[in-house]
């Protein structure tokens, strides 16, 4: 039996982001665009090999995508890469729903 993948709740991820952890966005730049975390950073599920060093080694890491699914994925892989990563459960909607700023690529606020 395989251990179950770090997860977070959006509530604590937001706790997290606040004290330092990285958000890294793994959506595509067109879902990224239309509204996202103001401190998160974008790196496309696509292009994640290509700017795998990027990401740091130091500290805590968390993964977000739309639903939870693409990101769960990514955190699979940052784990076994020794990234101390954590998947946002549920998604930017979780995070969302709990207070979390949302931004469009203008950097204007997003109204749900």
């Amino acid at each position: 039996m395989t251990d179950p993948l770090p997860a977070i709740t959006a509530a604590d991820a937001r706790t997290a982001v606040a004290a330092g952890a990285v958000l890294v966005d793994v959506r595509e730049p067109t879902e990224w665009d239309a509204g996202h975390a103001p401190q998160a950073r974008l790196l496309p599920l696509s292009q994640l090999g290509a700017h795998l060093d990027e990401l740091p080694r130091e500290g805590r890491v968390v993964v977000v995508c739309r639903s939870g699914n693409r990101s769960q994925s990514v955190v699979a892989y940052l784990v076994g890469s020794g990234v101390d990563a954590v998947n946002l459960t549920g998604g930017m909607s979780a995070w969302r729903d709990a207070g979390g700023e949302l931004v469009a690529d203008t950097g204007s606020p997003v109204i749900a």
